[in-house]
């Protein structure tokens, strides 16, 4: 186990985790449903309905937590780091995954799903699933000015007001105000459709800049959303209860809003309470994750193309296709990625040499 660091927050290294996890299970589940060609995924011929309602309770809140987690990240790279440093260590870690992956990875899956269903091959670059790392890096490289500036006048009255609101559970609903006004400007078709739309964006900017000051508020805001965790459960629960049972999961965007920021204050606060510790298990994933997810769509392409023509039930090819998207992807993150020094930097991983002089 690596040595423990004091002032490091080993849950929001588990929520980053956590937050990755989700859009892999979320995309294997996605094979499933009755419109999953629709965005270009392998589609089962008997979909498995009843994973919906999980799905659409994680779909309204996984993306916004990982912009609120990136945010986080920001807010802690900034105290050892200056401006042109975190603009170069950022793009390291976003760009070079980003572009490696838009010319080498997505069009593999691409040409899966083609050859599928006897299409012509073409080679189609693009971001694909790694949409939102784009996002991110123009986020950085927009906020770092006020983020700078906030770091400079911690004691300064910016810095106080929002000690003062993150500091009760009802100045939090002030940040569900953001996603409500936001829905309500743009009209989104559905709150869900995140990638490439300008919806999508904007919420991004909305956690991002949220979650750099939630950190930068110290402790306020993680007193409360400790204290006030099961009351966050509750609500969000209730929301979703809502929107299963009056709206059949297709509540108005400001109800999805709410439900969503509500979801990501309950994960912080559990989160905060119980994963605040480091584990052989976190170093692992902390490492795994991000290189995992950059490479799971073309395994998961891959166990579709083999197990949904097979005749057999529907809930069986549901877990091979389980078992092989994750074998595969942390079988080559474990045997390739990880150990070819010159692979890591393409896959956001720093050299082994700087790693081993980091730990």
């Amino acid at each position: 186990m690596k040595k423990i660091e004091r002032n490091r927050r080993y849950d929001i290294d588990w929520l980053r985790v956590i937050a990755i996890g989700l859009l892999l299970i979320y995309h294997i589940g996605i094979g499933f449903q009755p419109w999953g060609i629709l965005i270009m995924f392998i589609q089962n011929n008997d979909p498995l309905n009843s994973l919906w309602a999980p799905m659409s309770m994680l779909n309204v809140w996984r993306i916004p937590l990982l912009f609120f987690v990136s945010g986080m990240g920001v807010s802690f790279a900034i105290r050892k780091r200056n401006f042109k440093q975190l603009i170069l260590e950022r793009a390291k870690r976003i760009l070079i995954p980003l572009i490696f992956g838009a010319f080498f990875i997505v069009p593999v899956h691409i040409l899966i799903w083609q050859n599928y269903y006897g299409l012509n091959l073409s080679y189609t670059p693009g971001r694909g699933h790694l949409w939102f790392l784009a996002n991110i890096f123009i986020y950085v490289t927009m906020l770092s000015p006020l983020f700078f500036y906030l770091k400079r006048n911690q004691k300064g009255k910016m810095v106080k007001a929002l000690k003062w609101i993150y500091g009760n559970p009802v100045g939090l609903f002030i940040v569900a105000l953001f996603f409500v006004l936001e829905t309500v400007l743009l009209k989104p078709q559905f709150y869900t459709l995140y990638a490439f739309t300008l919806h999508g964006f904007i919420l991004g900017f909305i956690a991002f800049l949220f979650g750099f000051t939630f950190v930068i508020s110290g402790k306020a805001f993680w007193d409360t959303v400790l204290k006030w965790r099961w009351f966050y459960f509750v609500l969000s629960s209730s929301s979703f209860i809502v929107r299963l049972s009056i709206y059949n999961l297709e509540a108005p965007n400001y109800i999805a809003a709410i439900e969503s920021v509500l979801w990501v204050f309950t994960a912080f606060g559990f989160a905060y309470k119980y994963l605040n510790r480091p584990s052989n298990t976190l170093s692992y994933l902390s490492q795994a994750a991000y290189p995992v997810y950059i490479v799971h769509m073309i395994f998961l392409y891959l166990a579709s193309l083999l197990v949904f023509p097979l005749d057999i039930p529907t809930i069986s090819k549901l877990i091979f296709t389980i078992l092989i998207t994750y074998t595969g992807s942390f079988g080559l993150y474990e045997l390739v990625i990880r150990k070819i020094n010159f692979i890591r930097p393409l896959f956001g991983l720093k050299t082994l040499n700087k790693q081993i002089n980091q730990d």
